[in-house]
């Protein structure tokens, strides 16, 4: 596992699919960190994504859905709350 970020943060996604191929992986799954669609999971990411599968061919990267409506989103967001309520 290995963390990349999309912009100010360092290593950005390219660097960090570099890492692993360093290590061997050969398999990627890019699993975005971000509560809500927006320009970044809409165009970005695939963007970057398919330039880096293009740039690297014998790597395999896939890009799961983001969290935005995930079901587990409402239970997390529950279980914060009753922890303050001392549920």
């Amino acid at each position: 596992m290995e963390a990349a970020f999309l912009e100010l943060g360092k290593p950005d996604l390219e660097g960090a699919v570099l890492q692993l191929a360093t290590y061997g992986v050969q398999r990627m799954i890019v699993i975005p960190y971000f509560l809500t669609l927006g320009m970044h999971l809409e165009r970005d990411l695939p963007r970057i994504a398919e330039d880096i599968s293009q740039k690297y061919k014998d790597l395999d990267i896939q890009v799961a859905p983001p969290l935005d409506g995930h079901p587990a989103l409402v239970q997390v967001l529950l279980a914060r709350a009753q922890s303050l309520l001392g549920n």
